[in-house]
């Protein structure tokens, strides 16, 4: 799989932009999306929530699963993306544009410390 080298990732396969505003843009990997099949259904945290890093905010599910989405990082929920929602499809048509929710981070510098493309090669590939 081609994972944007732009781009930040943690271990449970979410992928992180930050934006040159300082917000945090967040979706699922295609590593992710592939391994829940067709997707049908996402469910994503209100905007205003505050989240802990690590914490489950949001559920995607499939013909196979639902499984749990976590914040990368801490921060307030700033947006979330109602097409994605109203179209759960369209992560499974690309996973790398379709965002599911946006931080404004508790700590920018904590993206960083995320995974780098590299890194997250290599735990999506064990």
């Amino acid at each position: 799989m081609n994972n944007p080298a732009n781009l930040r990732y943690t271990e449970s396969h979410e992928w992180v932009r930050l934006e040159v505003d300082g917000s945090v843009t967040v979706g699922i990997t295609d590593h992710a999306q592939n391994a829940l099949g067709d997707i049908v259904f996402l469910e994503l945290p209100a905007v205003g929530r505050q989240l802990a890093a690590n914490e489950d905010c949001a559920v995607v599910e499939s013909v196979k699963a639902a499984s749990d989405i976590y914040a990368p990082i801490a921060g307030e929920v700033i947006a979330v993306n109602q097409a994605a929602v109203d179209a759960p499809e369209s992560v499974n048509s690309d996973a790398f544009a379709t965002w599911l929710f946006k931080l404004k981070p508790a700590n920018a510098d904590d993206v960083s410390a995320l995974l780098d493309a590299t890194a997250y090669d290599k735990v999506a590939n064990t």
